[in-house]
């Protein structure tokens, strides 16, 4: 583009710029408006005015028009008129109304031109965003593929397709690496709006992306066979994920661990073998359900007072209920809702501080056993050797 901004060929240029950018003409033509009332405020007025263009597609015309408002007493007359002066442009002017009136349109400067042209070209480029993102916006929570375009310290910059997106260290998978080019699933997680226009948040590590990932794996998911009540997940460490089926004769956990557990290994191969799933059965006792959720904890017994559970678990077990740096009964609490308390099972010692093992029976005294139940329940023994 040479320095010289002829009005005309921007017209012209419309319908064409328009197309190229699959934007609407009428957008086309009103980012070129707002181009050249900034060019007209910079020749000729002062950059705090309200100035408004009208361009022409049919002749080429162009018409500025400033605006202000009618106060009682002026502070400021770039912005601001009397109501005396109103009233030459609009006999019925009244304060607090605002008069817009025409100006003179001659030839811009060369810095004036180069003002609007580069508004265009921004412009043009925020509105060619806008239209992207919107048709993102239907997407917006579901599983998309991208390709990392590059690394920038914590923030992973990828495409979409037609868009670009960003994955923040917060929504990244702990101890996956990215490099340029590299394929990936990820979650649509929003589309945040901020001083350098519109941009798509993207994320693997929250729990939504692993709900997506065996959605696409289970279709009984669809039917409605089975469901999801609940995930609790620590990305690229484990997630646990409780399932329920309201058919009768269908296993929930199997669904989603699959024959031979391909379901489930296809779930871990994208979000990588180092992240544990613990896939347990929903469940709507609340005792129950923390039972379920410390798998694969065999748990003894479980008191509930408010939101608080006491978990009791055999001696054995209760390095497998913490789990790797309290992991386990961490997410257990997560998913469940209730704080977690845990404690062993107290093992009964012997004089010599052995553990004390139950002592096996004799073959008689499990048979008098037997039988002094029997007439414990008024039963004899002539009744049962009759029947």
């Amino acid at each position: 583009m040479n320095d010289e901004l002829d009005i005309k060929q921007l017209v012209a240029a419309i319908s064409m710029i328009a197309e190229e950018k699959n934007l609407p003409e009428a957008t086309v033509q009103d980012v070129i408006q707002q181009a050249l009332a900034a060019a007209w405020r910079r020749d000729y007025g002062d950059r705090d005015m309200d100035v408004r263009s009208e361009l022409s597609l049919n002749t080429g015309d162009l018409r500025v028009f400033v605006r202000k408002t009618v106060v009682e007493e002026i502070e400021n007359e770039v912005y601001q008129m009397t109501l005396e002066d109103a009233k030459k442009e609009k006999k019925d002017a009244k304060l607090d109304d605002v008069i817009e009136y025409e100006q003179d349109v001659k030839d811009f400067g060369r810095v004036a031109a180069q003002t609007a042209k580069q508004v265009i070209l921004q412009r043009i480029r925020e509105a060619e965003r806008e239209v992207v993102m919107g048709e993102y916006e239907d997407k917006i929570g579901t599983l998309v593929n991208a390709v990392v375009s590059r690394v920038e310290g914590r923030i992973v910059r990828l495409e979409l397709g037609k868009a670009q997106g960003i994955m923040p260290m917060s929504e990244q998978i702990q101890g996956e690496r990215y490099y340029p080019g590299q394929r990936l699933k990820v979650f649509l997680k929003d589309i945040e709006r901020g001083f350098k226009g519109p941009q798509l948040i993207v994320s693997r590590g929250c729990p939504e992306f692993v709900v997506h990932l065996f959605r696409s794996e289970v279709p009984e998911m669809e039917t409605g066979a089975v469901e999801i009540k609940d995930v609790a997940r620590e990305a690229g460490v484990r997630t646990k994920l409780a399932v329920f089926s309201s058919t009768p004769g269908v296993d929930p956990v199997g669904t989603f661990v699959g024959g031979h557990g391909t379901r489930v290994q296809a779930v871990m191969g994208e979000v990588g073998e180092m992240e544990k799933i613990d896939i347990i059965v929903w469940a709507e006792r609340p005792d129950e359900y923390i039972s379920n959720a410390l798998s694969p904890t065999k748990v003894t017994r479980v008191k509930i007072e408010g939101n608080r559970a006491t978990v009791v678990v055999p001696q054995d077990q209760l390095s497998v209920a913490i789990g790797k740096s309290g992991q386990n009964v961490r997410l257990a609490s997560k998913l469940t809702g209730y704080e977690i308390d845990l404690s062993a099972e107290e093992v009964q010692t012997d004089s010599n501080g052995d553990v004390k093992k139950p002592k096996l029976k004799k073959k008689d005294e499990l048979e008098s056993a037997l039988l002094d139940a029997i007439n414990d329940e008024g039963v004899t023994t002539d009744e049962v050797s009759a029947e």
